[in-house]
């Protein structure tokens, strides 16, 4: 049957369009809360700067103007961070800090002044042109927090090009903004969060972004509603549109009708545009399958903004919390009084549950020159985890008097990642006592009773883990590596993409085995990883017999709906029959048969 082509949209008598019907997109939460207001777009300049040279007298001028505009973007960025201070954490704010040292570059001045030099370009050229150099060769890395690093740079450029704007046209005839505005713009950057002249953002809504961004940090340390992640939100926004940002629940509205505003208008007014929300409906629920097996659902957190959105969604525990971010956020290293304050604000955030820290664990491949002097020739297998620990012991001995200190009269657990044997726990365990004397000896405060678990994660690991659990509280399976390091399968390879199987038999044989063990010790297992949480993989696992989940608060509405839809003991028959194969080929019919044929109500 051929469909009439959709109507044009009608027009009033002067031949204005009518505004478009109400729209809603989904994203993933940020910073929760309500956001209602006009839609303000923001493209990226380096998109739009044209390729211009100039004649070589003009050469010094450009130079010049380089510098000036420098030194705009460090006032303003010094003035900005100035009146942050009480408003958000200071270690957010020192976010900050990364964009004036991206100021001072001196890789980033002398690339930006040898194309102007030699190549003669206009300064908004030169300046595109390192940043996207820059930007191409990070987002080669799929390391995320090289990609920030990326964005951080990104960032800086596009700051100094709006000073250079500015400096082109009268105050007075350049943009003007809504006093107030929901930004909608690509990816989530902390140069579009603040305007030249002050901040007006109630919410932000981009198409990318992460939420361990520097940006997010920042948009929830303010409590301004956002999130990333909207698919095809810049197609379906317009100048002007009035959107409601539910960022509680992940929804986008666009153009709703009065009634919806007038709805969405009393939640905010009640705080809710703060971030003072009710846990949502479907957060509520308690995780079970479908005949009734109880599955915990602890959160996995790598950020403060994460640690509040747990807290929002009513996650009482934090079942992994990754502890590189403030490694990664400065050229120095943290000092003792800044991990301090930084995990008591994690701590914060949990209501009569517990915190489990997950040890620094960082590669030589991330390139914090502090912890590796140089890059390593295979990074996953070198200095990392434990073994990183032990070779920088005052990192180690850092980290641990700062958990003790900031976690009085909380529930807290600390994992090892990358252990191999009983020697790497019996080391830090020897460091943890040692480190609790130094306190007691000073008269500090600090907590008694903490609990000391493994990272499962490679083969001799697997193989020893009836030792291992004899002498830890608690054994955690980091799965995404744990497969990677078990099948020697780069899992951001895509050469080797196909061998790289979650649900490849051996896997489950080994975790099956895994969790035989722990239970016959009495010893409690977590699973986390973009691996454990994938909702086609949850019916296996279960059937192995993992029944705790580290789940990203990003993650939650998606698996409690999955884990209801799940049958125990069809899970079990099923994980049990692809054990039993010989090879991955073999496993992946059965599975395919099996999420196909998978009755759900």
């Amino acid at each position: 049957m051929v469909q009439d082509p959709p109507a044009e949209p009608a027009e009033d008598p002067a031949g204005t369009p009518e505004p478009p019907g109400p729209t809603e997109l989904r994203g993933t939460p940020v910073a929760p809360g309500v956001a209602l207001g006009p839609v303000h777009r923001r493209q990226v300049e380096l998109e739009r700067t044209v390729t211009e040279r100039v004649p070589v007298e003009a050469v010094e001028g450009e130079l010049n103007r380089f510098q000036r505009a420098r030194d705009r973007a460090r006032d303003h960025l010094t003035a900005l961070k100035e009146r942050l201070a009480g408003k958000v954490p200071a270690e957010d704010a020192r976010i900050l800090d990364v964009h004036l040292a991206y100021l001072k570059d001196s890789v980033f001045i002398a690339d930006v002044e040898n194309l102007i030099l030699h190549e003669q370009l206009a300064l908004e050229a030169a300046i595109t042109k390192v940043v996207a150099d820059f930007d191409r060769l990070f987002r080669l890395v799929r390391e995320p927090m090289l990609r920030d690093r990326a964005v951080d740079l990104r960032d800086v450029g596009i700051r100094i090009l709006r000073y250079l704007e500015m400096q082109r046209q009268d105050e007075a005839e350049g943009e003007t903004l809504p006093t107030d505005y929901v930004l909608a713009a690509p990816e989530l950057t902390i140069v579009d969060m603040f305007n030249l002249s002050g901040e007006h953002v109630l919410g932000i809504l981009t198409e990318a972004g992460a939420l361990t961004s520097h940006a997010a940090i920042l948009a929830r340390s303010m409590g301004i509603p956002t999130l990333t992640g909207v698919s095809g939100l810049l197609d379906a926004v317009h100048e002007g549109d009035f959107v409601i940002v539910d960022a509680s629940e992940g929804v986008c509205r666009i153009n709703p009708d009065e009634v919806v505003r007038d709805q969405y208008r009393g939640r905010a007014d009640s705080g809710a545009d703060h971030g003072v929300t009710a846990v949502p409906e479907w957060a509520r629920r308690e995780a079970r399958t479908r005949d009734g097996e109880r599955i915990l659902t602890p959160a996995s957190c790598g950020n403060l903004p994460e640690v509040h959105q747990a807290a929002a969604y009513g996650m009482e525990e934090i079942g992994l919390y990754r502890t590189e971010l403030l490694y990664l956020v400065d050229k120095q290293p943290p000092s003792v009084e800044a991990l301090v304050k930084h995990y008591a604000s994690v701590v914060s955030e949990v209501r009569g549950g517990s915190v489990t820290f997950r040890l620094l664990h960082l590669d030589s491949g991330v390139e914090v020159h502090t912890l590796h002097e140089a890059p390593e020739p295979n990074p996953a297998l070198g200095l990392t985890g434990v073994r990183l620990l032990l070779a920088r012991e005052q990192v180690l001995r850092n980290q641990l008097q700062a958990i003790l200190r900031a976690s009085v009269g909380t529930a807290v657990r600390i994992a090892i990642p990358f252990v191999t044997d009983t020697a790497d726990l019996r080391r830090v365990k020897e460091i943890l006592f040692e480190e609790r004397l130094e306190l007691r000896r000073a008269g500090a405060s600090f907590a008694e009773d903490v609990e000391l678990g493994v990272v499962i994660e490679t083969p001799a690991a697997l193989l020893g883990v009836r030792d291992l659990a004899r002498e830890c509280d608690f054994v955690h399976v980091g799965l995404d590596s744990f497969v990677q390091h078990l099948l020697a399968a780069d899992r951001e390879n895509e050469a080797v993409a196909s061998y790289y199987e979650s649900l490849h038999p051996v896997v489950l044989r080994s975790l099956d085995e895994l969790c035989s063990t722990c239970k016959v010790l009495g010893k409690p297992v977590s699973v986390f990883g973009v691996t454990a949480v994938r909702t086609e993989n949850l019916a296996f696992l279960i059937g192995v017999g993992l029944r705790s989940f580290c789940v990203p608060p990003g993650n939650l509405r998606e698996f409690l709906a999955e884990i209801s839809h799940l049958d125990r003991r069809t899970a079990h028959r099923a994980a049990k029959n692809a054990m039993t194969q010989s090879c991955r080929a073999e496993t992946m019919t059965l599975i395919d048969g099996f999420r196909h044929g998978y009755a759900k109500p």
